[in-house]
């Protein structure tokens, strides 16, 4: 299933076919007349530095399992970016931030294909610059390896996540 295709075999409240699915975005049922609106999901990414050197991990687990990616994750219901930024930080790699550490830089869309959900997020890029480049894993689920790239040799092809590509290439490479 490509990024593009529904998800939906049928309608969710009447079992109808006879729905549409325009864009991947409204879903509406021509039968019994039911509607979902499939909105995007906020998303954080913190970009750390050290020195001249990008931190990236490498991700465990799908989608783009192997890529390069950057430590963060979905904001929580009720949850401000800073504070997911925050959360996130802390549950992948047991590092203590706070809000006042993060420096906002951009939004960034994306597309997320999880387990066939083709999902659309917007994703909240933050810098926090580090006294050491010295971090753990904690979420090895998640996580395989941490890696820092000079950003003069940041391999851009081997990063997954399309807005993390946009964001790294406009604000970090050869910067």
């Amino acid at each position: 299933m490509d990024f593009e295709t529904s998800f939906f075999r049928f309608c969710p409240s009447c079992k109808s076919t006879n729905f549409t699915f325009k864009n991947v975005i409204k879903f509406q049922c021509h039968d019994c007349g039911f509607e979902y609106y499939h909105n995007i999901a906020a998303a954080v990414a913190v970009v750390f530095t050290f020195e001249d050197k990008v931190l990236f991990t490498v991700r465990n687990e799908n989608p783009d399992k192997g890529k390069l990616d950057l430590p963060g994750g979905f904001i929580d219901p009720k949850e401000n970016a800073e504070a997911a930024a925050c959360r996130e930080i802390k549950e992948e790699l047991d590092l203590d931030i706070t809000p006042d550490d993060l420096k906002y830089i951009t939004t960034s869309p994306n597309e997320y294909l999880y387990k066939g959900v083709p999902y659309r997020t917007m994703d909240i890029f933050y810098e926090c610059t580090l006294a050491t480049n010295k971090l753990s894993i904690k979420a090895k689920s998640e996580i395989k390896d941490l890696v820092w790239h000079k950003r003069e040799a940041i391999p851009m092809d081997a990063i997954g996540f399309i807005s993390i590509r946009t964001v790294i290439s406009e604000r970090y490479l050869n910067k």
